[in-house]
C-alpha cells in the first residue's frame, strides 16, 4: 500500500463495514441436569436370583467459553441470548449408564471478559487465543438401584435423581486486543491515519463523530515488524460525565502499550485540545492515563512553516514533549511516528533483563 511518498505493506483489515460492532451484552447460561438413576431387576429365564441391575444416570453438560480467531464483535449474542447444555440421559436396565449431556460452547473474540450479573465481579478474562474457561458445571447423574444393593437390602427399589445444573445471567464485555491506541478530539484525523497505514476501511467524513465504534487495523512496517492499531471514537470535553459518546469505548485502550494522541493542526488552541483529552483519560482511570503517550500534530500539510513551528512549540509546552508533525493524507512524518510507536510496543514485549550475577552460586 502506498501513502503519499511512503510505502507500507498491506495489513490485514480487521474492520468489516457490513458487520455491526457490539462490545457488551448480557446472556443467560444453564448447565445440564444430571440424568436419573434407574430402578430395574434382572428377569431372565433360567436365572433364579436376578437382583437389581439399574444403571446410573449420565452427567449433565457443561457450559464453556472459548476465545477464537476471526471474531471482533459480540453481535451474535444480541440475537441469541440463552445458552443451555443438554441433560444427561437417564440410567437403564442391565446396568447401562446414561450418556453424558452435550456441552454448550460460547465462542467469543480474543479480549472478552466475563462478568457476574453485577457487572463488577470478574469471572474470566480471555486475553489469549484459545483460552477456554468453564462457566457452569453440569449436574452429576443419579445412582441406579444396583448401587444400593447389599447383604441386608438385596433388592433395593430406589434410585437417585440427577443433580440440577447451574443457571445464571452473566455479562460479556469485549476489550479489543491492540498494541497502539489512537485518541483525540472528533475530526482529529484518527480514522484517516488508520486507513492510511493499514488495510482497515473506517468511515471518513468532514463532520464530528464520524467514527461511532472502534476500528482495528494491522500496521506492517516491514515483513517482520507489525502491530495492531485501534481507532477509538472521538472524545469531547465532559465525556467522563456522559457528553458525546462518553467514555464507553475507552476500555479498549486498557490493553494497549502506547497511545498516539492526535491533535488537529487547524485547531485554534492545540494545547487546550490536548488538555481536554488528558482530563478525560484521567477521569476514566483504569491506568489509561498512565500509558506512554506520543503526541502528534496532524494535518500539518495545511500550515506553512511558521505556523507549524508556533503550534508545535505551544503543544510542547503543554504536553512536556516535542510533538510529531505528521500529515495522514500526504504521509509526511507518519513513518517516524509509527517507528516510535513500534519501539514502545517492543519495549513492552521485551522480556525482563537476565541477571547473571544473581545466579552465581555461593556456599
Amino acid at each position: 500500500m502506498r501513502v503519499g511518498n511512503l510505502d507500507f505493506c498491506a495489513g490485514v483489515g480487521h474492520n468489516k463495514p457490513a458487520m455491526k460492532f457490539l462490545d457488551q451484552c448480557k446472556i443467560f447460561i444453564r448447565s445440564g441436569d444430571g440424568g436419573g438413576g434407574a430402578v430395574s431387576f434382572r428377569r431372565e429365564k433360567f436365572i433364579e436370583y436376578g437382583g437389581p441391575d439399574g444403571g446410573d444416570g449420565g452427567r449433565g453438560g457443561d457450559v464453556w467459553i472459548e476465545a477464537v480467531e476471526g471474531l471482533n464483535t459480540l453481535i451474535d449474542y444480541r440475537y441469541h441470548q440463552h445458552f443451555k447444555a443438554k441433560t444427561g440421559v437417564h440410567g437403564m436396565g442391565r446396568n447401562r449408564s446414561g450418556a453424558a449431556g452435550a456441552d454448550a460452547l460460547l465462542k467469543v473474540p480474543v479480549g472478552t471478559q466475563v462478568l457476574e450479573e453485577d457487572r463488577e465481579t470478574l469471572i474470566a478474562d480471555l486475553a489469549e487465543l484459545g483460552a477456554r474457561v468453564l462457566l457452569a458445571e453440569g449436574g452429576n447423574g443419579g445412582f441406579g438401584n444396583s448401587h444400593f444393593k447389599g447383604p441386608v437390602n438385596q433388592a433395593p427399589r430406589r434410585a437417585n435423581p440427577g443433580l440440577p445444573g447451574v443457571e445464571k445471567w452473566i455479562w460479556l464485555r469485549l476489550k479489543l486486543i491492540a498494541d497502539v491506541g489512537l485518541v483525540g478530539l472528533p475530526n482529529a484525523g484518527k480514522s484517516t491515519l488508520l486507513a492510511a497505514v493499514s488495510a482497515a476501511t473506517p468511515k471518513i467524513a468532514d463532520y464530528p463523530f464520524t467514527t461511532l465504534t472502534p476500528n482495528l487495523g494491522v500496521v506492517d512496517l516491514t515483513p517482520n515488524e507489525r502491530f495492531v492499531m485501534a481507532d477509538v471514537p472521538g472524545l469531547i470535553e465532559g465525556a467522563s460525565q456522559g457528553a458525546g459518546l462518553g467514555t464507553r469505548f475507552l476500555g479498549h485502550l486498557e490493553r494497549t502499550a502506547v497511545l498516539i494522541h492526535l491533535i488537529d493542526a487547524a485547531a485554534d488552541d492545540p494545547a487546550a485540545a490536548w488538555r481536554a483529552i488528558r482530563h478525560e483519560l484521567e477521569a476514566y482511570g483504569e491506568g489509561v492515563a498512565d500509558k506512554p503517550e506520543l503526541v502528534a500534530l496532524n494535518k500539518i500539510d495545511a500550515l506553512d512553516g511558521e505556523a507549524r513551528a508556533a503550534k508545535a512549540a505551544e503543544l510542547q509546552v503543554a504536553s512536556g514533549s516535542a510533538p510529531h508533525l505528521i500529515s495522514a493524507v500526504s504521509g509526511e512524518g507518519v513513518r517516524e511516528l509509527l517507528r516510535a510507536a513500534h519501539a514502545r510496543v517492543r519495549q513492552r514485549d521485551r522480556p525482563p533483563a537476565h541477571d547473571e550475577a544473581a545466579e552465581v552460586w555461593r556456599p
